[in-house]
Order: C-alpha cells, then structure tokens, then sequence
C-alpha cells in the first residue's frame, strides 16, 4: 500500500497595520571599520505601527539597527523552541541580528515609531523576509 502524503507550504505572517516609508538607500562601496560587505546596499526606513498591530513574522538577511522614536513596542523573538519577549520604548534602541526571526508588536495607544537601518542588504532586494509563523510564542 502507497500512502501520498502532501505538505503545504508555511505561509508568511503579513504585518498588520504598518506603514513602512523607505528614507534612503545606498551601495557600500568603502572599506570602512564596520564589517559591511563592499557591493551591498544600506538602507533606512521609517516603521510605523498602529496600536493593535504587529510587523508580521519577518527576518532581515543583513540585520537592523532600530531606534524607537516615539512609543513602546514588545519584540517577541524565535529562539529554537523558546519564545524570548523585550519591551522598548522611545529614545531606545537595539540590534536585531541576521536572519533573526521575530515579531514585533504593539500593545499601546500610541502608533510606534522606529527609525532603522538596514547594512547588509542585497543589492536589489528587500531588507526585509516575511517569515511563516514558528509557532514559538503562542497567541500572536
């Protein structure tokens, strides 16, 4: 007897209530002292989140650097079978790594707002990956 078995793709987690404004974006092309790769692009982009809503589950293939302007978000974090949770809020910032997987909500009154650069990104692609839900942190 053959048994068929079908898998179904993970489907992405799309961010709700987001606006992303892209604020610039250029190609690496010094040999500078941070370990950027010549030929990959940065770029920076205003992030805004109303309350209710998340970035959606997403990784980022160069990694970010984010600073909260305004508001408080709750980064809820993949980590193998854990779900780690950190809260930041305005005049804060953080690191998010390479292809780190998490999702970023927002659980105030106020939207949040998050300046972020982008180093490492691909020329050509985006600094962002959707990413399916890893079922870590039950709930979102």
């Amino acid at each position: 007897m053959v048994t068929a078995v079908t898998v179904a793709p993970a489907v992405a987690t799309p961010p709700s209530g987001l606006t992303n404004i892209p604020l610039a974006r250029g190609t690496n092309t010094s040999n500078g002292t941070i370990p950027l790769q010549v030929g990959t692009d940065v770029a920076m982009a205003q992030i805004t989140v109303d309350p209710g809503g998340s970035s959606g589950w997403h990784s980022h293939p160069g990694g970010a650097i984010v600073v909260v302007q305004q508001g408080s978000i709750t980064v809820h974090q993949s980590a193998g079978s854990q779900c780690q949770t950190t809260t930041y809020s305005a005049g804060q910032a953080f690191i998010e790594r390479p292809g780190e997987v998490d999702d970023v909500t927002n659980a105030g009154t106020v939207p949040y707002v998050l300046l972020v650069t982008f180093p490492r990104v691909p020329q050509g692609d985006s600094p962002r990956t959707d990413q399916p839900d890893p079922g870590t942190c039950p709930g979102l």
